[in-house]
């Protein structure tokens, strides 16, 4: 009996790490696509001028158009793409949909960049320290 019940304890607790460790790789894999399509959202330029005015504030789409040779359908296709992307949003103000930066998707962006930025510092720590353990050539006689 003792045997049996000790089993199913650990066949639970395994069940739960599996369950668990699952979820963390489904977690990673759509952090990744949503990574994914926020950078290849970010390629375009007319959408990264876009993001930048809606980083001082909200704007319509017709607020939007204004500074581009495009038609208010094009910016429309470009913001589709961002709010697809998750960096933009929208709310509705009577007639007035004004777009904005969407706080999870700028944060994503901002966390896996600060990850690029501590991983690129410790490579030049390590280059640091490999520099500073090299002999220095002594000065004299040369060949």
């Amino acid at each position: 009996m003792y045997q049996d019940d000790s089993f199913r304890q650990c066949k639970a607790l395994a069940c739960d790490e599996l369950a668990l460790t699952i979820s963390s790789c489904l977690y990673k894999i759509l952090l990744m696509i949503s990574l994914d399509a926020a950078f290849s959202a970010l390629a375009d330029p007319t959408r990264r001028a876009i993001l930048a005015r809606l980083a001082t504030r909200e704007a319509t789409v017709m607020e939007l158009a204004e500074p581009f040779k495009m038609t208010q359908p094009a910016i429309s296709q470009h913001l589709k793409v961002l709010e697809d992307a998750g960096l933009v949003t929208h709310r509705v103000d009577g007639a007035r949909r004004p777009r904005r930066l969407a706080k999870p998707g700028i944060e994503a962006l901002d966390q896996w960049l600060a990850l690029m930025r501590r991983a690129l510092n410790k490579n030049y720590d390590r280059l640091d320290e490999l520099l500073a353990g090299m002999e220095k050539p002594k000065k004299g006689k040369t060949r």
